[in-house]
């Protein structure tokens, strides 16, 4: 998961910086999932390292929503990217589930209910968030790219 992250830094790191922001956060997730799923047996016994990546998680989901997934559209149709805004609709709503199903893991865990087999389970679910927002991300990147020159 954390080469996937690292190489969609490479692939869109300076397109925005408030997408610069947030693939930072994104590799910060997944390190600190990194840590934390080595020994997921031990989540119960430390619940400081959890916390900590309970915060990171929604910090990262929150951006998602209230900064990043926003200003994607308002580019798409600045730019009149019909296909973008067509992506967006149909990503979108599976996003807001796993949303959902994340923050309702955080909750879990704030409750003091958290246990292994829920954390592998993020696992899958982050990795299909991933995916689903670079896929939003590089169809946006690359129709907003400037067309190379036509020659004659």
């Amino acid at each position: 998961m954390l080469e996937s992250c690292q190489n969609a830094q490479e692939r869109w790191g300076g397109v925005h910086k408030l997408i610069d922001s947030w693939l930072k956060a994104r590799h910060e997730l997944v390190r600190a999932f990194d840590v934390l799923g080595a020994k997921p047996e031990a989540l119960a016994a430390n619940l400081k390292p959890l916390q900590e990546f309970c915060e990171v998680l929604v910090d990262y989901v929150s951006a998602g929503h209230f900064g990043v997934y926003e200003q994607l559209t308002k580019e798409a149709e600045a730019f009149d990217d019909q296909r973008g805004l067509e992506l967006a609709e149909t990503i979108y709503p599976r996003i807001d589930v796993i949303t959902g199903q994340l923050l309702a893991f955080n909750d879990l865990c704030d409750a003091g209910n958290c246990v292994a087999e829920k954390f592998k389970e993020l696992g899958a679910l982050l990795h299909e968030r991933f995916e689903l927002e670079d896929c939003l991300i590089e169809v946006l990147h690359n129709a907003h790219k400037e067309e190379p020159a036509i020659q004659a």
